[in-house]
């Protein structure tokens, strides 16, 4: 595989779990916590101690403690990331494991995207870029959802997402072109919705 080749596995992959975060956010029946403080007691509250808090920010007990008890208030730009996406990651797990449920067992995802999509040498159809939204299956939403919560490689990830659409959309669930083999690249945009 080429480097080139990688690097766009790997940006679709960034797409794709973008995408299925803020997929995810649109389900939240409560907002998550905004503030710096209120953030920390709530990923305190998950975490247990304030020492293992402070080893999964990636910073010293005495910053968590710090925040904690508002001596300090506003956090740095890589503290301030870390404090939304582990505070998103952990909000709200119950409504997120039903939408995952329901998408894997019944619902299925709807995924939209603009991107180039290239076939394999049995497609007649010459690749370009397309704006597509489909309804992708159960199966195909728990093959997608199964390979991000084990953490796949780019490739892996990538191959779930393009089969998905390749069925829902190029080979209509198993119709004319059956044996269609669908590459997506370029992706200019992906969203994800349950």
């Amino acid at each position: 595989m080429s480097n080139d080749n990688t690097a766009a596995r790997a940006l679709l992959r960034d797409k794709i779990l973008d995408g299925l975060r803020r997929a995810e956010r649109t389900l939240f029946t409560r907002p998550a916590p905004k503030s710096a403080r209120a953030q920390m007691k709530f990923l305190r509250t998950r975490e247990g101690t304030s020492k293992s808090l402070a080893e999964r920010l990636g910073v010293s007990r005495k910053t968590v403690d710090r925040y904690l008890s508002g001596a300090t208030k506003k956090p740095q730009k890589r503290l301030q990331a870390a404090l939304a996406q582990e505070t998103e990651a952990e909000w709200q797990p119950q409504v997120r494991a039903r939408a995952r449920q329901r998408a894997a067992s019944s619902a299925g995802l709807v995924i939209s995207t603009t991107a180039y999509f290239g076939f394999g040498s049995e497609g007649s159809d010459a690749g370009r870029m397309r704006d597509i939204q489909v309804a992708v299956s159960p199966a195909h939403a728990a093959k997608i959802l199964a390979a991000r919560d084990t953490g796949a490689t780019d490739s892996e990830l990538h191959d779930a997402v393009a089969e998905a659409i390749a069925d829902a959309y190029f080979r209509v669930e198993g119709g004319g072109r059956a044996g269609l083999k669908v590459r997506i690249e370029a992706v200019e945009r992906l969203d994800i919705a349950f």
